[in-house]
């Protein structure tokens, strides 16, 4: 099968949505199938072998000056190579800076808008390009936030459209009024365009299908998978300190200073040596709710237990997991991924999370950890107590763990599935004449 798959850069970022994207369509392109990922904004960042085009579309230079500026909605192509190059784009990414919201809404808004936003420009230029590739069985989109090339992309190449949904939601929620409901109009407006939309658990798919106005007969889960080469568990000494770890992007929304206040009850009612480790992103935006979390710790009197380990590539994110006893990534917000559970799985830990979400079929598929209620931070502290008192569940769990992830979430499962709901799509009009869009057109009947 012939494959365009569409990716979001994330900058200096190790987001997880391009590791799934970049891990989807390495394993693909190990089966024999041709895919061509094509990441958008800026290059995109992995743990592993990166797999996506050299050349970014919609640099993340050019949609801010078009953004800001009509001039820049008319440069020629070749001035705007000069900083849509990846070089530039990853001298301008490399240190990440504070989002201002306004700015950040008003930008959404003209993505949105797809062939009449300011970024026009941009969505002549991945269709041109697209127009000289050879023609794919089916283009995937990221997400929904990009949903306005579905209508494009189809038109220009004549294939279906999938579109993958993976979180989409928490962004559109943290927009201010009126950009949040102007992003939630333009998108359910465009939901026509999409032949297959492409959850990757089934709490998203029931969620989306609401929240997106999605009949639900056109979503079709796609569960997570991950790459498992160098995953193992690592035997440790029993006399070790209990070690709880917190492996995601440092921000409230992950509930890191949920996990905080619940180590200091846990610390309470359990006597044994122990420890909270913690990795992750950390933008500057929220390098003060990182010293919130330290001064939280250190109040209640365990500033020698936590430490905050940073930004780790795959060599050190596994050394991390292998030294947990237990993930426990408590947010209040109702994951839809959770990746980093099914990488401590790999390792043999099992996670205490909250139930909700992924996390509720997750368990139920692996049996791999306990769920808490969502928020409550005494039940987490008690289930993170059964644990370190029982040695036994411990290492049941970390079994299952072990084989479960391996049986249900190979990122090989991933790409079976993701083959099987390729095949369904249909597209309407599969016959009609591919056209190229009106920005296109335009620029033609002017060469």
């Amino acid at each position: 099968m012939r494959i365009l798959q569409i990716t979001a850069g994330a900058a200096g970022m190790y987001c997880g949505s391009c590791l799934r994207d970049n891990a989807l369509a390495a394993e693909l392109l190990r089966q024999g199938h041709e895919v061509t990922l094509v990441p958008l904004y800026t290059p995109t960042l992995t743990d592993e072998e990166n797999v996506s085009q050299e050349r970014v579309f919609f640099g993340g230079i050019s949609v801010y000056l078009e953004q800001h500026s009509a001039l820049f909605r008319h440069t020629p192509a070749l001035l705007d190579r000069l900083w849509d190059s990846p070089a530039a784009l990853r001298a301008a990414t490399k240190n990440s800076i504070a989002t201002d919201p306004e700015m950040l809404g008003g930008l959404t808004v003209s993505m949105l808008r797809g062939e009449d936003g300011n970024q026009r420009k941009e969505v002549a230029k991945l269709i041109r390009w697209a127009r000289h590739e050879p023609r794919p069985d089916v283009i995937v989109l990221p997400n929904s936030m990009l949903i306005a090339l579905a209508g494009p992309l189809k038109r220009a190449l004549g294939a279906p459209v999938c579109c993958t949904l993976q979180g989409e939601d928490l962004f559109l929620e943290g927009l201010r009024e009126p950009y949040r409901s102007t992003s939630l109009e333009l998108i359910r407006a465009a939901v026509g365009e999409v032949d297959l939309f492409l959850p990757t658990s089934d709490y998203y798919a029931r969620f989306m299908s609401a929240y997106l106005s999605i009949e639900p007969g056109k979503m079709a889960t796609v569960p997570l998978g991950i790459n498992l080469d160098g995953y193992a568990r690592v035997e440790r000494p029993a006399d070790r300190p209990f070690t709880i770890s917190y492996f995601a992007r440092i921000d409230p929304a992950k509930g890191l200073h949920v996990l905080a206040e619940a180590y200091a009850q846990f610390r309470k009612i359990y006597s044994g040596p122990a420890r909270l480790e913690a990795a992750g992103y950390l933008g500057p935006e929220h390098a003060g709710y990182l010293g919130e979390i330290r001064t939280q710790v250190e109040a209640a009197g365990f500033a020698g237990e936590f430490s905050y380990h940073g930004t780790l590539d795959r060599a050190g994110k596994i050394a991390f997991l292998q030294q947990a006893d237990v993930i426990s990534v408590p947010g209040a917000y109702a994951d839809p991924k959770g990746i980093y559970a099914l990488e401590a799985m790999a390792c043999g830990v099992p996670f205490v999370q909250p139930d909700h979400g992924a996390f509720t079929e997750m368990h139920a598929a692996t049996g791999a950890g306990l769920l808490v209620p969502p928020g409550d931070t005494a039940a987490l502290a008690g289930a993170l107590r059964s644990l370190a008192l029982d040695p036994t569940l411990l290492r049941a769990l970390s079994d299952h763990a072990l084989a479960a992830v391996r049986q249900n979430y190979a990122v090989s499962k991933m790409a079976d599935r993701a083959l099987e709901v390729y095949s369904q799509c249909s597209l309407p009009r599969r016959s009609q004449k591919a056209t190229p869009p009106r920005e296109v057109q335009s620029l033609s009947s002017r060469t």
